[in-house]
């Protein structure tokens, strides 16, 4: 019994250790982070070298680079990343329009400018399948709003979804709607971070507003704005809810987003192997992405000094 209590507390001493305190109340984060994140990573990373399928029974058999061959040989997966391409470059730019715009609006004082504030950042607070859903109803040809609004117009109904370039233009509508008021909060925090007293030199030296935009506002933005580019990119380079609800990847193919094409890879056709080699491929563009940013920014404050 002596030494049970002596071991007990000799445990309860290296429990209270100060030393060690700080490792232990770390120690569940890490384990759940290893649990939830970690593990899962290194397990998807070994299943793409080899030939397995979450569907099969049989024993997975090693591959290497095989799947990664696969994957970058197959004309499919580059028709998607040309997709997303041009809904990510096209979304991103309409984000950061809108909410440049809407940032130069809510930099002014005028009445109700809070409540319309909180308005504006609603659609960001929603779901992406409600944004899915919304719109998928919006664009409707029987009953949708927008059917209903261009039939004042015209007798015929209107298929915004039936055509490659209607699909993908309601996409990057849905998109930016939803994104928009992000790109304005980040342009709007440098917009009020600018000193006053800067406009008033401004003013005093009669400068014109477009010269006083270049030279004055547009300085203590431009880093927020290539933030918000970085985001944006990399978010809507992984856009799949609103694609799957409005279009399903239609009509045919031609909305089919490469993290579209890697669900149905991976959930539909059960080439699990291939689809890990897949999602490792687009983590890998999406690294190359913030390196490009971090150059950017980094060249930039060389610049400066």
């Amino acid at each position: 019994m002596a030494n049970t209590a002596k071991t007990r507390s000799g445990f309860g001493a290296w429990l209270l250790d100060p030393k060690r305190r700080g490792a232990l109340l770390v120690a569940p984060a890490i384990t759940i982070l290893f649990v939830m994140n970690i593990f899962p990573l290194m397990w998807s990373f070994g299943l793409s070298f080899f030939n397995y399928k979450a569907s099969s029974l049989k024993v997975p058999t090693f591959k290497g680079f095989d799947n990664y061959g696969k994957v970058l040989t197959d004309e499919r997966v580059w028709e998607r990343f040309q997709t997303t391409a041009i809904i990510v470059s096209s979304s991103v730019i309409m984000q950061l329009i809108i909410g440049f715009l809407m940032a130069m609006m809510f930099a002014k004082v005028f009445p109700l400018r809070r409540i319309v504030l909180m308005l504006v950042l609603t659609p960001m607070m929603l779901s992406f399948v409600s944004v899915g859903v919304f719109f998928k109803l919006f664009y409707e040809p029987t009953f949708g709003i927008v059917s209903f609004v261009l039939n004042f117009f015209t007798e015929e109904r209107f298929v915004l979804l039936g055509s490659p370039e209607g699909a993908i233009l309601g996409i990057v509508i849905a998109d930016a709607w939803m994104w928009s008021p992000f790109v304005m909060l980040l342009v709007l925090a440098g917009l009020v971070s600018v000193p006053k007293y800067l406009y008033e030199a401004a003013e005093i030296d009669r400068a014109s507003k477009w010269r006083t935009f270049w030279t004055i506002t547009f300085p203590y933005i431009k880093s927020l704005l290539l933030l918000a580019v970085l985001f944006r990119t990399i978010e809507t380079f992984k856009l799949f809810d609103v694609v799957y609800i409005i279009t399903d990847g239609g009509p045919g193919s031609t909305t089919e987003t490469i993290a579209v094409y890697l669900y149905r890879t991976a959930f539909q056709f059960f080439k699990t192997s291939q689809s890990s080699a897949l999602a490792y491929i687009v983590l890998f563009i999406v690294i190359v992405l913030t390196n490009l940013y971090l150059y950017a920014v980094n060249r930039r404050e060389e610049e400066v000094e």
